[in-house]
């Protein structure tokens, strides 16, 4: 357990939450080692049937600490780093995964909730993932998975344009199940949580692994979007995005011309 994220398993479900709601719940290298952490141990455990993931405070994660990450990747994206480990876990999890989303859920926030088999949110959750404006690529398989799911066009929007998907938005694209009050956020992700640990679970394992597509494609996905994520990182153009974002201005790409 971190401070930062508490794990907990009761009645079969195994909750993962995010507990730093003053950093919007930005994920640092030590949650995401948590989580990949508790998705594993979780998947071996016969007590944990499901995997619940849910913010606090209003939010559910900014997306990763872009301070952190930039200090601890110097420039640099391979297997080692925690963020990469734990979206390489994503796909090779086995139990159902379903996530109680309310307010923020931006960049990895939202692209890990391809990887899970229900999703609820508050009218208040937003959806954005904003890679391609920080002169990078989709992350988590997502340039795979977000088309298959929600078609080409809806997916281009949310993760080329940018666009923020609003709570009915996302529903009607099919990345959201529910709507449900914030009040309700927690209970209903937990009902529908129960109800699967009540299954029988062999079946279910079964019955997911069918739905779900092949996981090592969407490993080999995640391998190849890290690579080229790396070299965009090192480019003159996520340079520019990313000090603009620091000394909070609108970027210039123009600067970023002729620096390759």
């Amino acid at each position: 357990m971190h401070d930062d994220i508490l794990i907990a398993t009761e009645g079969g479900v195994q909750t993962i939450r995010f507990t730093r709601p003053e950093k919007k719940n930005a994920l640092t290298a030590a949650m995401y080692t948590a989580m990949s952490a508790a998705l594993e141990m979780g998947d071996a455990s016969e007590d944990v049937a499901a995997h619940l993931i849910i913010g606090s405070g209003g939010t559910f994660t900014a997306g990763s600490d872009i301070g952190e990450f930039l200090e601890r990747s110097r420039g640099n994206v391979d297997l080692t780093l925690p963020i990469v480990q734990f979206i390489r876990r994503l796909p090779l999890v086995r139990k159902p995964m379903i996530a109680a989303v309310d307010g923020l859920a931006v960049g990895i926030g939202t692209t890990m909730l391809f990887h899970c088999d229900l999703v609820y949110a508050t009218p208040q959750a937003s959806f954005r993932t904003p890679f391609l404006d920080l002169g990078l690529v989709p992350e988590a398989g997502s340039s795979l998975l977000a088309p298959r799911q929600l078609g080409h066009q809806r997916a281009f929007e949310l993760l080329a344009l940018g666009e923020a998907f609003a709570a009915e938005r996302a529903r009607e694209a099919g990345l959201v199940n529910a709507i449900v009050p914030a009040e309700a956020l927690e209970a209903t992700a937990r009902r529908a949580a129960a109800r699967l640990a009540a299954k029988p679970p062999e079946a279910l394992a079964a019955t997911r692994a069918l739905m779900r597509a092949d996981a090592q494609a969407i490993v080999a996905r995640i391998d190849e979007e890290a690579r080229i994520f790396a070299e965009r990182l090192a480019s003159p153009e996520a340079g520019e995005a990313f000090s603009a974002f620091l000394e909070k201005r609108l970027p210039d790409f123009s600067r970023a011309r002729g620096k390759a």
